[in-house]
């Protein structure tokens, strides 16, 4: 599959998990297909009704809400949340981080509040004495969450999520499988891999007990002018982030984990990281439909069951409010037919911090209309600030047993209807290389035959970097010490000269490089350098192209 519509593959695959799929525009629910699976046909040459039965009425529990979980989830959720007290149904919005790798003690907190789980960050990773991930250790940790949040007697699973994008972003190293770039994909331009790539990236995550990873990122980067979002965006294109996008959370869906669509109403068109300070996105709303908005509608009209609210003020919607904490932008979302669960980024963020000094912010975020509040700082006194605000009616008891009992439905829908499926830790580095192989784009330079004789040096990047390189180079027989300099560039470094430059994360820095020739690889994974290496050795062709202008280079150029 080498196109940016979704296949017909990919609808049957949605299919069978029960989310409708994208049309070819990915802009609205596909047409169902006949019960044999052929096209519906009408006028004069199609058979008379009798010859093709209807399909039997779903029974009502069966029928779907638009998002994912059926009427049977939502009335199990709803009988499960009528029983709960404020303190448990205020505990069933909250998604916590917490420091370092003591579990037991954040168990003990997660069933004391009643918490709907948690997100593991880097520093909760427990770390072999190599270094790497100890996984044994980590999935024990996650299964101590677990058993907590069974405390109330609850059935369905907690939500431990992380965030697990691929290239920077990305709390599990080795020896998990170590992923690109999410912009490979936009490169690849192959909606087919970037589903194989979600579904191999999020079964690893299953294996040690995740359900839940906050990716991916919908967000269509501006260029070098979006410091925050770059390469962890997929592409420059609004049609194209959002078919790809798509495809890579159905492919974690069918592993079993929910995917989190982030971050509305786009954060790669502002030029302030919203970690440090809020953003301001001074586009129209038709403006913000034609472009940033695309995505999000297309992952809505798939039925994708949660999408992450950003900290980024819009003021043709609400000025100075960050849309996380925003009706008008609330109301937007749902106004565009979502039905999901809206979670929070994360509350500990300076642009929600220096506004909402306190926790003030987790009950402004659901009196807004979130339904899961992610990282507050003080997740305890977040908790007491939601159930106080109950109490005194400034946030209506409805509008909690409304948020919790999305939560609910959402994870009692994943646990019946798609267990997560775990593989081995490092089972998918053929994929990962396959996905480096497909993007690998070459702006100037030759597109056949070797790019560099059998001896280079090279230089920039980190020492991992230069490791990586070496280990590659070696094994396309190219030796390192004399010959052509190759030149890495490393995440957010400046420009570079040499005979070769390679970008290893956002393209952006080769526009102003002085080289001959100049390759973006989008990635720094062992299987990204095999790639750059069979490419240089001419061993290999480049046939990515890019996903968004650099400089003078348009997008689309490559070989």
């Amino acid at each position: 599959m080498t196109t940016l519509a979704v296949t017909t593959a990919m609808l049957a695959s949605a299919s069978c998990m029960g989310v409708p799929a994208p049309s070819a525009s990915g802009s609205s629910p596909a047409t169902p297909a006949s019960p044999s699976g052929s096209t519906p046909r009408s006028g004069p040459g199609a058979s008379p009704g009798p010859s093709t039965p209807k399909p039997a009425s779903p029974s009502p529990g069966e029928r779907p809400l638009g998002w994912g979980p059926q009427q049977q989830d939502e009335d199990a959720a709803r009988a499960a949340v009528a029983k709960m007290s404020v303190e448990q149904r205020a505990g069933q919005v909250l998604v916590p981080f917490f420091a370092g790798t003591d579990f037991a003690a954040h168990a003990a907190t997660v069933e004391r509040l009643h918490l709907a789980g948690s997100i593991i960050m880097g520093d909760n990773v427990p770390a072999a004495a190599d270094g790497s991930v100890d996984t044994a250790a980590m999935a024990a940790g996650v299964g101590q969450l677990q058993e907590a949040a069974k405390a109330d007697g609850r059935t369905w699973p907690a939500l431990i999520g992380v965030d697990q994008e691929g290239g920077m972003v990305a709390r599990l190293r080795a020896p998990l499988t170590e992923w690109p770039a999410p912009m490979s994909y936009g490169a690849a331009g192959n909606v087919g891999l970037a589903n194989d790539a979600g579904k191999a990236l999020a079964s690893e995550l299953a294996g040690l007990g995740f359900t839940a990873d906050f990716a991916p990122s919908l967000d269509v980067t501006a260029g070098p002018l979006d410091p925050t979002i770059g390469a962890r965006s997929m592409s420059g294109n609004p049609d194209a982030a959002a078919g790809l996008g798509i495809g890579f959370a159905q492919g974690m869906l069918a592993a079993g984990l929910l995917p989190s669509a982030k971050h509305f109403p786009g954060h790669g068109s502002v030029a302030v990281d919203s970690h440090e300070s809020l953003p301001v996105q001074k586009a129209t709303v038709q403006e913000l439909r034609a472009k940033d908005w695309k995505p999000f509608q297309a992952a809505i009209s798939a039925g994708l069951p949660m999408i992450m609210t950003g900290h980024i003020a819009v003021p043709a919607l609400e000025p100075g409010m960050p849309a996380s904490m925003s009706k008008p932008s609330y109301d937007a979302l749902r106004g565009m037919g979502f039905k999901g669960v809206a979670v929070t980024d994360a509350l500990n963020m300076g642009a929600i911090q220096k506004q909402f000094p306190g926790e003030s912010a987790a009950p402004r975020a659901l009196i807004a209309g979130a339904d899961l509040l992610l990282m507050p700082g003080d997740v305890a006194a977040a908790h007491a600030a939601v159930v106080s605000a109950v109490k005194t009616g400034a946030v209506p008891p409805s509008r909690l047993e409304e948020a919790a009992q999305r939560v609910v439905t959402m994870l009692m829908w994943r646990a019946r209807t798609n267990p997560p499926q775990g593989t081995a830790p490092g089972s998918s580095t053929a994929v990962s290389q396959r996905v480096s192989a497909a993007a690998v784009t070459v702006l100037t330079g030759p597109c056949h035959g070797p790019m560099v004789p059998g001896s280079v040096r090279v230089a920039g990047g980190s020492a991992l970097d230069r490791a990586r390189f070496a280990n590659a180079a070696r094994a396309e027989g190219i030796a390192l010490g004399n010959g052509p300099l190759v030149t890495l560039i490393g995440y957010e470094q400046p420009p570079a000269a040499g005979d070769v430059v390679v970008a290893l994360d956002a393209p952006w820095p080769l526009a102003e490089s002085a080289a001959p020739a100049k390759v973006a690889l989008y990635g720094r994974s062992q299987e990204a350098f095999n790639v750059l290496a069979a490419v240089l050795a001419g061993k290999a062709a480049a046939p990515g192209k890019l996903p968004a202008a650099v400089g003078p280079f348009a997008p689309g150029t490559g070989c």
